[in-house]
């Protein structure tokens, strides 16, 4: 069985302003110290956030309790530091400069960046799948590309900053395009074409190491995965593992040829989108969520975003029996559609009752089990 772990960041606001408040730290330290979460709880960027980086899982049920368990801790904390805990792409508000967590390295990126930190106050939901050689992985990158605006729509959760609503849903994906390396990766030969490449950067607009790539899907720099970057921070568990079991079925399907769906998962040459398409197709995806259209990864073009997510799914289907997440992944898809994303509910909220909405949306969807 193919297994995948979950990375997720978590931030923690003030009550009325909904603003970072810098109490990570002694979340950070508490939990560190505990035999049951102290593989598993980092610190992170901000003074504000931290992360839970999950054990390595093969089945969805074990990835689920493992993140609400995680998520109640986190959230009870919160309770007795008199914050809020919220799983979000981006804080609905935030002061000028964030504070950042007193490490060398984090130190050093704010030297690096200068001004580019000053809105980068965002949280991510990173999906690893275990690969069996860097080659197949780089194979498998490639091949996924074009499946990027539709993981996008899907997991848009940060469309409130600086106490407006931006209009987009993943407002933390706007953010993410000054970086150096974002957005799409590039195609590679392989993976040593994928090193070399990557070693040039090195030193060049503050990419100082290899963590540091941005792109929206890479192979890991610590660990043998592919893993994709694209999502926010999702409101409620159900949708961090819906998430992971749709984007591990892709990676799946894509690296294992028994199964016989590689080329129908990619585009024709003919349909298969440029890079000037792929990023243009990013940020529509990151305005628009699941709400109109989005680039059909395997057509190419722009069709209904429901009608694409059904037909993804029909594609994947001998994926996603290998991995038995088939009806798991069904359920996620229409609850998805129905309940709307996380950005599309956070904008709901915030024009019903503004930050007071906001607050009782996170309060509600955080520690939330199914």
């Amino acid at each position: 069985m193919t297994t995948f772990g979950i990375e997720e960041e978590f931030i923690f606001l003030d009550r009325e302003a909904l603003r970072p408040v810098d109490v990570a730290g002694r979340v950070f330290r508490r939990l560190a110290a505990t035999p049951d979460w102290g593989a598993v709880t980092h610190q992170e960027f901000l003074a504000a956030q931290v992360e839970h980086a999950s054990a390595v899982f093969s089945d969805l049920e074990g990835a689920h309790d493992a993140l609400v368990g995680f998520r109640r801790e986190v959230a009870a904390d919160a309770t007795r530091l008199g914050v809020v805990a919220a799983s979000v792409g981006v804080p609905p508000d935030a002061l000028p400069f964030p504070t950042i967590t007193d490490e060398d390295r984090y130190q050093r990126i704010v030297r690096d960046m200068a001004g580019v930190i000053a809105d980068h106050q965002i949280c991510g939901l990173h999906v690893h799948v275990g690969i069996p050689d860097r080659d197949t992985g780089i194979r498998a990158l490639n091949a996924s590309r074009s499946w990027l605006p539709l993981l996008s729509a899907m997991s848009g959760n940060s469309p409130i900053w600086r106490g407006y609503d931006t209009g987009y849903e993943s407002w933390r994906n706007v953010e993410q395009r000054r970086w150096t390396t974002t957005g799409c990766p590039p195609v590679f030969e392989d993976a040593a074409d994928y090193d070399r490449r990557l070693q040039r950067l090195i030193g060049i607009g503050g990419m100082k190491d290899r963590a540091i790539i941005m792109w929206m899907a890479r192979l890991s720099s610590h660990v043998p995965t592919i893993e994709v970057r694209i999502a926010d921070a999702q409101l409620e568990a159900w949708s961090t593992v819906f998430f992971a079991a749709f984007w591990r079925a892709l990676v799946v399907g894509l690296m294992d040829d028994d199964l016989g769906i590689s080329d129908r998962l990619q585009p024709t040459r003919d349909a298969a989108p440029g890079p000037e398409l792929l990023n243009a197709a990013l940020l529509h995806s990151a305005h628009s969520g699941m709400s109109e259209d989005v680039v059909d990864p395997v057509l190419g073009e722009l069709r209904p975003a429901a009608d694409v997510l059904r037909t993804c799914i029909d594609l994947l289907e001998p994926a996603l029996e290998a991995t038995g997440d088939l009806a798991a992944v069904r359920e996620g898809a229409d609850r998805l559609l129905r309940e709307g994303t996380g950005g599309a509910r956070q904008r709901e909220a915030f024009a019903r009752g503004g930050m007071a909405a906001l607050r009782e949306l996170y309060e509600e969807t955080f520690t939330k089990g199914a």
